[in-house]
């Protein structure tokens, strides 16, 4: 049966009335079984951090091997340009449907489903031989990604209401190490495996079949319990009372906010390390300072959440960040090879924004069904407002002849992402609101 809801303080802030709307005890052992529980949780810890490590790689490690997948699919200049706005036009697109089939089939379900497109996508990839194929299959993995970010902080949600910040950080210093690790182990590992960039991208298949296996049970006990766990999924059920989420000003603030921070760290994996070369800085040098500033989100990853979820209100922690982004693009501006590892410090700090929002959405609402809503409104706005960020840095770029107009566009769009992260960071919720 569905847990009953507790009575709600209509006096306590709108974060306490979410905590405390949360299911109480949503871990809570089933009595008869209190072993099978411990492992029954250990197992969705262990699938939530797999699901995490596979979220980015399919991107950053096509990223390091770029040039040797153009030559390779004969690719032209738009269409590789193309190719660097399909993540985020996938994330938007097929995120929006992460709602409709978690009700129908339950969040854990969904994950797993999007674990093994993941899978399909990396392993059917280095395969293609030509660029309609090569898209199909990047395309593939892509909605896997998708459906998953989406859900993530509903599943955060659902099972960990009084663990968010800690969860959170848990999957997003993995998410951040997958990142790192498939943008600095790319290139080293297709050099020892014989030098094809087919090998060097298929070998990310097997990390992702690796995430697909703790789902699998997990899947299984809904099916037989009736529901996705322990206790009964409120975000997948049918019956949940619709939440015209559009209505909400904070869910149109944090949208924006993710929109922007996703902007400032695609044009950073994307640009950063030219920016750098044109400096002066050579290419093996370049690539270990993006590495360095994507290593960063890993402690800090962890770290914001749990700092976020102390505070009643999460906007000085995006001024602080927007701040380490503005400095950074200063110091890039003025003397890129100079302060070449401060400056890539600096950025790597500004785009832990990423964990922040993620810990927003699971405090911006009180429900299952409100997260599942709000996580999908959130990421689907956010990276529909992102697709345009790389491709104008990248005309700006040829129109202008150097990195000046770039970089003075990607230091003020910092601006606006404190403003909107000030707004999503108030203390209250989207039912409130709707």
């Amino acid at each position: 049966m569905p847990d009953e809801p507790q009575t709600l303080d209509p006096a306590a802030p709108p974060a306490a009335r979410a905590r405390t709307a949360a299911p109480a005890g949503a871990l809570a052992a089933d009595s008869s079984a209190p072993g099978r529980h411990g492992v029954w949780v250990v197992r969705l810890v262990v699938g939530i951090v797999l699901a995490a490590l596979n979220l980015r790689p399919a991107i950053t490690s096509l990223g390091a091997l770029f040039e040797e997948v153009r030559d390779g699919l004969h690719m032209s200049g738009s269409v590789a340009g193309v190719l660097t706005s399909v993540p985020p036009l996938c994330f938007a697109v097929f995120g929006i449907t992460a709602p409709r089939l978690a009700r129908r089939f339950g969040p854990a379900a969904v994950v797993c489903a999007g674990m093994a497109a993941i899978f399909a996508g990396l392993a059917v990839r280095p395969f293609a031989s030509g660029t309609v194929g090569f898209l199909a299959a990047s395309a593939l993995a892509l909605m896997g990604i998708a459906v998953s970010n989406v859900l993530m902080p509903v599943i955060v949600k659902r099972y960990f209401p009084d663990r968010i910040g800690t969860m959170t950080g848990l999957y997003s210093m993995a998410l951040a190490l997958g990142t790192s690790l498939a943008a600095a182990a790319t290139v080293p590992m297709t050099e020892a495996m014989g030098g094809s960039w087919r090998t060097g991208l298929g070998v990310w298949a097997v990390l992702a079949a690796l995430a697909v296996l703790p789902w699998i049970p997990l899947v299984r006990d809904r099916g037989a319990r009736g529901t996705a766990g322990p206790v009964r999924d409120a975000a997948a059920s049918p019956q949940a009372a619709p939440l015209r989420i559009t209505r909400s000003r904070t869910a149109w603030a944090l949208g924006c906010f993710f929109g922007l921070q996703a902007t400032g760290a695609y044009i950073t994996m994307g640009w950063m390390p030219q920016i750098f070369r044109d400096a002066g800085v050579p290419a093996g040098t370049a690539g270990v300072l993006l590495a360095v500033t994507m290593v960063m989100g890993v402690p800090l990853a962890f770290v914001i959440p749990r700092l976020a979820t102390r505070l009643r209100n999460q906007g000085p922690i995006a001024v602080v960040l927007g701040l380490c982004g503005l400095a950074g693009y200063t110091g890039l501006y003025f003397a890129p090879a100079a302060g070449a590892w401060a400056w890539a410090l600096l950025l790597g700090v500004s785009n832990c924004a990423f964990p922040l929002a993620l810990t927003m959405i699971g405090m911006r609402s009180r429900t299952g069904a409100g997260v599942v809503r709000l996580s999908a409104f959130a990421q689907s706005v956010g990276y529909l407002i992102s697709i345009p960020g790389p491709l104008l840095v990248g005309v700006l770029y040829q129109h202008s002849g150097g990195w000046g107009l770039p970089i003075a566009l990607m230091a003020g769009l910092m601006v606006p992402q404190m403003i909107v992260g000030t707004l999503a960071g108030r203390d209250r919720t989207v039912e409130d609101e709707c």
